[in-house]
């Protein structure tokens, strides 16, 4: 097919007309079992009549104003996320990437309300924050870099899961946060130990800095809780969400807290569609299914279950290297590159992802049922076998 398309994306050879729940249908009308979910984006499925029916009924009554105006989705959805959350104001884009921006000139304003005039933020090798300037180089990962030096300034960066690694800086005074994953979704479906995140919190409370987590994968009840620091006993400074927030509708937010909540004041950010009352609509539909249905706690109990039929199904497979997962966030290691799958599930129908290379990653919707689940398993389990042999 001709294209005036940039050429950014390997596009796959198939283009979906329809979806419902965890399926989605191509053109010429095969189904596939989806299980990737846009990349964690359609967690509550294709087409979920609650949430189609809000984005249409406001479709028809206000599509955007601005933020030169009160918006009372936008002010609506902010106090469901402050609730859920213990945070304490929301700044609203339009993608992850924007909340992150947005986290990161946090931390510069911060820095510079303290006198430090070259604020520096830690992040984590391996990570993923997204692809504009600002975000790609606070990323861990040096093919996202390739082409676009010089990188913004201001982060210095440490191995994940490493405590150790994170005290050692201590004494730089420059440092005025720390942008982390509570797990790597990009990276590889990468889980830190327990208390992690924590050691994390009382490193920056010793010192002064904020904690940000990028949760724009983990949110919005992926890991089984609706955020994924509630797995500890810790709140962070910053929050950034997006993905699962609308369902498909494109919708960014930083939630923030404490001294970090007055940093910015009008003038020093701002965004032309971001929390318009469409967006908003969609995500306050998205948590009041998620809350109607008690889809989190599910996430979290089936997530167990499925995990533990993986790993039984890969143990006595020399060539998987391991299977790791928390709620419907799985990643699937093996010991050869194998990009490839992507297309030969597609050609069983179901998709699927690979990143880093050699781990399969695996985002299903909420929604799937068990018969689907069943299905999820036999064939993933003689795709990756097949490969191996």
């Amino acid at each position: 097919m001709s294209t005036h398309l940039m050429n950014t994306y390997a596009r796959l050879p198939v283009t979906f007309e329809k979806g419902r729940g965890a399926i989605l249908q191509d053109t010429d009308g095969k189904t596939y079992l989806d299980a990737l979910s846009g990349i964690a984006v359609c967690s509550l499925g294709h087409s979920h009549p609650a949430i189609s029916d809000a984005i249409c009924l406001q479709s028809k009554t206000l599509m955007h104003t601005s933020n030169l105006y009160q918006i009372p989705n936008q002010i609506e959805l902010a106090n469901k996320l402050i609730a859920l959350s213990e945070m304490e104001r929301v700044f609203f884009c339009n993608s992850g990437a924007e909340a992150n921006e947005t986290a990161l000139k946090i931390a510069k304003k911060y820095g510079n309300q303290q006198g430090i005039t070259q604020p520096t933020v830690i992040v984590m090798e391996n990570s993923f924050h997204g692809r504009t300037m600002a975000t790609l180089s606070a990323t861990g990962n040096p093919k996202v870099h390739e082409g676009f030096t010089p990188l913004v300034e201001g982060f210095i960066r440490v191995p994940f899961d490493d405590i150790e690694a994170v005290k050692t800086l201590s004494d730089n005074s420059n440092i005025v946060a720390i942008l982390v994953e509570p797990i790597q979704g990009e990276g590889g479906v990468h889980i830190p130990q327990a208390g992690y995140l924590t050691a994390l919190r009382q490193i920056c409370d010793a010192n002064n800095w904020l904690l940000m987590l990028d949760e724009i994968q983990t949110g919005m009840g992926r890991t089984g809780e609706w955020f994924a620091f509630q797995h500890e006993n810790i709140v962070p400074d910053v929050l950034t969400l997006a993905k699962a927030l609308g369902n498909g509708m494109p919708i960014g937010a930083c939630l923030t807290k404490d001294s970090a909540s007055n940093v910015l004041v009008p003038g020093n950010h701002g965004t032309t569609f971001g929390g318009n009352p469409l967006a908003c609509a969609a995500g306050l539909a998205v948590i009041n299914v998620l809350e109607a249905n008690h889809y989190i706690p599910s996430v979290a109990s089936k997530g167990d279950a499925l995990l533990k039929q993986f790993k039984a199904a890969f143990a006595e497979q020399k060539g998987v290297l391991d299977v790791r997962g928390k709620g419907y966030m799985f990643g699937i290691q093996l010991d050869r590159p194998c990009g490839e799958l992507v297309a030969t599930a597609l050609e069983q129908g179901l998709l699927i992802n690979v990143t880093r290379g050699d781990t399969v990653r695996l985002l299903p919707t909420f929604v799937m049922n068990t018969e689907q689940t069943d299905e999820l398993i036999t064939k993933l389990v003689n795709i990756i076998n097949q490969f191996l042999k």
